[in-house]
């Protein structure tokens, strides 16, 4: 296993809304893919040090000390120390607002590193060892007036500007003293950008100002609010501007175990994700960012006689199907290295009720959505009523075959009890078959009520005729299908928390073993449901115990308030960073707790009505 690479949990993690880049502590740049998210890595040492590419920097006589976000924006700065000097070190992917009223970004399609001397006197050198197309294709750099361009098109600048190494690879080199700053540039996005001081100190003041003034938009200062403050700036770098989408995360082929074949590419969209980041949206003030995401998510189910695609790429296509890239070793020798993602071909039940939710919270926050809206969503229920019989693939997209997972059942139940409130919220009962969809309501809740529960355990079980539990089942509760000091509910916290538990707090989604989910092998706990947990035992009435472990899970997310989709007892992060589930997860939780003394707030969340209940909270009047 390769030891030389930043560990995954370790990195910062820059966004232009467009594309994303990770930072190692040592300053190292390590990942980024051009021109967007899910484009090829033009820099991809996290995947493979020797043949991924990555940027470097290096402080004569110092070292990296401490580093920070420079408040509540996605500019991190490190700074390095030695016996005579001081070096500040800001990175970012420049934005800036769109210039229309509201929270729109701009991309500049730069990627910037600006490097202030602060004290003595530096010596600087910066190299950028990149290997475009995941490393398939040998980089060619040519001289351009004040740059370097690579033969695919990003181009270099900055003052000083670069000049090629002896080896071939670009380099900076400068000496600073006490108040001077220079400035390395990448044209990640048009190549034809050249960047002077006073270009960079524009970038820069620009950027700080519209993170400043998105993060001054949320509206939260509850339970955790630092965190869920900085897990709502990731979720905001997590969204593909020019479509709403919002990816899973950033990166492919994070392990979820260490040396693995647990590796994916989780730079799409998930539609498993909308009801969290809707809510999440609304809850934190941000209802512009969450009607964005949902017109995305309208576009995505046009036609749902033929079923909804559970995966999405950020521009409305499919993802590409899945390839392994076998030149590249892997995230500390994990491999395979796979780009795209298969699931798109996969029947996920749950799809249906997470758009419904989603809808729901969001009409009755905002009253926004139009008639056309409304029918669409009608013809989401009409195909879940016709589906929901059917065994799928389930949440967790196990790939041996399908079943009648119970997470699922509870999805359909949940499109139909959404289709009803959203059809009577609007008082169009008239015109949707809304008596049928009561009665598949039932159906569905009596189906889990006899099949998904195990009657001899006393407690709710995986998938049909299964004795095992799974974590997607601390989401019955959440959802309002029974109350949470319900004796099946409590039954079943106790025995995910017996036998998926690690090391007190954490929680695993499943055992692979049992599941036979067709790889079989170890991974790590998985972080949305050990959140889960914290949400489920406010709503047990265990308050105490779920603040204390909400208060350990937070404290993984270092000194940058990062979290992966997964990770070993030893809080070692595992899988794709940063995960937008997991920080999706934090922010329930988080509220949850905070609400834990408000028994009408809780029930306002967990039965859909959380848009509602932020609106009358923000205008009383109106209740």
């Amino acid at each position: 296993m390769r030891s030389d690479t930043a560990r995954i949990g370790d990195h910062g993690f820059l966004s232009d809304c467009r594309t994303a880049a990770l930072v190692t502590p040592e300053g190292t740049i390590d990942w980024l893919c051009v021109p967007r998210f899910d484009g090829a890595s033009f820099l991809g040492g996290i995947l493979d040090s020797e043949r991924g590419g990555s940027w470097t920097i290096e402080v004569q006589g110092a070292r990296p000390v401490e580093r920070a976000y420079v408040g509540d924006t996605l500019v991190l700065e490190t700074l390095w120390r030695g016996t005579d000097v001081e070096v500040a070190v800001r990175d970012l992917l420049a934005v800036r607002s769109s210039g229309e009223e509201g929270a729109g970004l701009y991309r500049e399609g730069v990627l910037l590193r600006v490097v202030e001397c602060r004290s003595g006197g530096a010596s600087v050198r910066s190299r950028v060892d990149a290997r475009p197309d995941y490393g398939r294709t040998p980089p060619v750099w040519e001289h351009v007036d004040g740059g370097l361009r690579e033969r695919s098109g990003p181009l270099l600048s900055g003052v000083p500007a670069p000049r090629l190494g002896e080896d071939g690879v670009p380099e900076y080199r400068v000496e600073l003293s006490e108040g001077d700053t220079a400035v390395f540039a990448l044209d990640y996005l048009h190549g034809e950008r050249l960047i002077d001081q006073g270009e960079a100190a524009g970038l820069l003041r620009r950027s700080l100002d519209t993170w400043r003034a998105w993060s001054d938009r949320t509206d939260y200062q509850g339970v955790g609010a630092t965190h869920v403050r900085r897990s709502a700036l990731t979720m905001r770098g997590l969204l593909f501007e020019e479509s709403g989408a919002l990816i899973a995360a950033p990166t492919t082929s994070l392990p979820e175990w260490p040396g693995g074949p647990r590796n994916w590419d989780y730079r799409y969209v998930w539609h498993r994700d909308a009801a969290l980041v809707v809510l999440a949206f609304l809850r934190l003030g941000h209802a512009e960012e969450a009607g964005h995401y949902l017109r995305f998510l309208l576009r995505m189910c046009g036609d749902p006689i033929r079923g909804i695609p559970p995966v999405q790429a950020v521009d409305e296509n499919p993802p590409g199907e899945e390839e392994i890239l076998d030149h590249l070793s892997g995230h500390r020798g994990s491999t395979p290295v796979r780009v795209g993602n298969d699931a798109y071909g996969q029947h996920q039940l749950d799809v249906y009720g997470h758009i419904l939710d989603a809808a729901l919270s969001y009409e009755m926050a905002t009253g926004a959505l139009q008639d056309a809206d409304i029918d669409q969503l009608a013809s989401v229920v009409d195909s879940a009523c016709r589906l929901w019989r059917e065994p799928d693939a389930g949440i967790w997209e196990v790939r041996s075959g399908l079943r009648h997972w119970t997470h699922s059942k509870l999805y359909a139940w949940l499109c139909l009890d959404r289709g009803i409130r959203l059809a009577t919220e609007r008082g169009r009962e008239d015109d949707f078959p809304v008596e049928k969809w009561r009665e598949e309501r039932e159906a569905v809740r009596e189906e889990i009520l006899e099949h998904g529960y195990d009657h001899e355990r006393g407690s709710f079980r995986q998938s049909y005729g299964s004795s095992n539990v799974d974590g997607s089942l601390l989401r019955i509760p959440l959802l309002g299908f029974l109350d949470g000091d319900d004796p099946r509910v409590l039954a079943t916290l106790e025995r995910v928390d017996a036998e998926l538990g690690d090391d007190g707090h954490l929680v695993h989604r499943y055992d692979p073993e049992l599941t036979d989910d067709g790889l079989g092998t170890p991974e790590g706990a998985f972080l949305l449901c050990s959140f889960d947990m914290v949400s489920a035992l406010v709503l047990a009435g265990r308050e105490g115990e779920a603040r204390e472990r909400f208060e350990e899970l937070c404290g993984y997310g270092g000194d940058l308030g990062l979290l992966a989709e997964e990770m070993h007892a030893d809080g070692t992060m595992l899988g794709n960073f940063p995960q937008a589930f997991t920080h999706l997860a934090l922010i329930e939780a988080a509220v949850n707790l905070d609400q834990a003394g408000d028994t009408e707030a809780l029930h306002a969340w967990v039965n859909g009505r959380a848009g509602e209940a932020t609106r009358r909270r923000r205008n009383p009047v109106d209740g």
